[in-house]
């Protein structure tokens, strides 16, 4: 049956790609953004326009962080589903604009919180990152894993945003699902990205900068395969976990209706193997310039995906060779 679904960052990366998928299916979707200046604001624009031709599409920009103007959408339309993918996103830009993810992260999500309790919506699911797993080195990741020691505030402030999820889901028993994404990349994708950076530097003939001399992993996830797990998960509302116990609690799942789920490839891919795949992509050698690891990057990320699987029959599994083809083919053409 069709539904009534917020997404939040509608004009973002993930969230033009999920209201697309929502739109194809028959949901009637409402978005909101703030249309915020951290990229191009003409890329999110690009977006809203793919959007705003498609039947059953509204949007209305909102910040988060208003929260009369976000109270005012909740008490003046009715959700189904609510998925959360705004936020202020980039580990590093953490690192000299910290105000701007508290601002977002935390007392945006608050607002959504607040909104969902009371008008007792059905599920809300919200995005959490990878980034949560901060310096935990045991791989791959898993959700079971406690997640105590996150290494940017960007990480910290996901990281709450779970922690404020539960407290809702246990208080007031709102079904809350945190995705953990891992490094998403594919078309209309955003250019604070290194692969979208990658591609441009390469094309311009300029070079581009390698953090940890090459010596980085990461499990890169395509766009694709991100909204089937979102729209799957968000197809099933979190549910209790009946064995649960304070006694040996799992991170993962509660004995409220709150669930963690990884979306990743499972798939590591060395930063260097990206490069040479992109360059055979684009047909042009890269000037790379050696780099240490910056502060906030973790050397290696790695997604166990075995809840997804279990619960909504799911595994991510697009090579990268094929996603960067079909990123690069988007950016020729949208680039000129």
């Amino acid at each position: 049956m069709a539904q009534n679904i917020l997404v939040t960052g509608a004009a973002g990366f993930i969230g033009f790609h999920l209201c697309q998928r929502l739109l194809a299916r028959g949901d009637r979707v409402f978005g909101i953004d703030n249309l915020n200046d951290y990229y191009e604001v003409s890329l999110k624009q690009a977006r809203l326009d793919q959007l705003s031709v498609q039947t059953g599409f509204s949007f209305q920009k909102i910040d988060l962080a208003d929260r009369s103007a976000l109270a005012g959408l909740f008490e003046s339309q009715r959700f189904d589903v609510v998925i959360n993918l705004a936020a202020q996103a980039g580990v590093r830009y953490s690192l000299t604009n910290p105000h701007a993810y508290v601002d977002a992260n935390l007392v945006g999500f608050m607002n959504v919180l607040e909104g969902c309790r009371h008008q007792q919506v059905g599920h809300l699911v919200y995005a959490s990152s990878s980034s949560v797993y901060g310096a935990n080195t045991r791989m791959p990741f898993s959700v079971h894993d406690n997640v105590d020691h996150p290494v940017s505030l960007y990480a910290a402030s996901k990281k709450a945003n779970e922690l404020m999820a539960h407290t809702y889901a246990h208080l007031y028993r709102l079904p809350c699902t945190g995705l953990r994404f891992f490094t998403v990349y594919g078309p209309w994708g955003r250019p604070d990205m290194a692969l979208f950076l990658f591609t441009k530097a390469i094309l311009a003939g300029e070079p581009i900068d390698v953090f940890n001399n090459g010596q980085m992993q990461r499990d890169f996830t395509y766009i694709d395969d991100i909204i089937e797990g979102v729209v799957r998960v968000a197809d099933r509302p979190a549910s209790t976990n009946p064995s649960w116990s304070g006694a040996a609690p799992d991170p993962g799942t509660s004995s409220a209706p709150y669930r963690i789920y990884n979306i990743g490839n499972s798939s590591p891919v060395p930063l260097m193997t990206l490069i040479e795949t992109l360059e055979r992509a684009l047909g042009k050698k890269a000037i790379k310039n050696f780099l240490p690891i910056q502060p906030g990057d973790v050397p290696a990320t790695w997604a166990d995906v075995t809840d997804l699987i279990e619960d909504v029959s799911f595994k991510p599994a697009t090579s990268i060779e094929d996603g960067v083809g079909k990123f690069v083919a988007w950016y020729r053409c949208y680039y000129e």
